[in-house]
């Protein structure tokens, strides 16, 4: 039971399954650390950064691709939080899953958690891996040669983007 800013009692909730664990995809998913631990107190954390070769938009095929990878111990057992910020592709979320699997994490206990994806990246994971539960708070239809999401997280922040970015001449986009 906690109190609420406003003063009043807010029963919480408590996951009484299993351990969760969240894994960031570095360095992006690392951005939604704090957020998670602020939620989830007693929640153990892991780290894998993947090279992404970005003229493909594919993860190098190298042995090299998998850079560094730090999860807990008796991972298989527990529910996975994979946080990736941004989803363009899929190719870095979907290598990230295939880890967690050769870890023994079961496919239903992954939850793929983004900020923001691109279509194509929606449908890649979700047809290479159809028990991920993937959450996001919004997808964009188009990538562009960059492999980045347009119109992308700028809009966000009040930024503007190239204007190669509009479907039109006009600025409005």
């Amino acid at each position: 039971t906690v109190e609420t800013p406003q003063g009043t009692m807010y029963e919480g909730k408590r996951f009484h399954r299993q351990r969760i664990t969240g894994v960031s995809i570095l360095r992006a998913g690392e951005t939604m650390e704090q957020a998670l631990t602020a939620v989830c107190k007693d929640i153990r954390l892991g780290k894998i950064l993947i090279q992404t070769n970005l003229d493909t938009g594919e993860p190098e095929v190298r042995r090299a691709a998998l850079h560094y990878l730090r999860l807990p111990k008796e991972i298989s057992e527990d529910y996975v939080i994979l946080m990736d910020s941004t989803v363009s592709t899929g190719a870095a979320a979907m290598m990230a899953v295939r880890v967690l699997l050769d870890h023994d994490v079961q496919e239903d206990r992954i939850f793929l958690l983004s900020l923001l994806m691109a279509e194509m990246g929606v449908h890649s994971v979700a047809y290479a891996f159809p028990r991920v539960h993937i959450i996001t708070t919004a997808v964009d239809k188009r990538v562009n040669e960059e492999f980045h999401i347009i119109p992308g997280i700028d809009r966000y922040f009040g930024t503007d983007g190239p204007s190669a970015w509009c479907e039109s001449d006009s600025m409005d986009c």
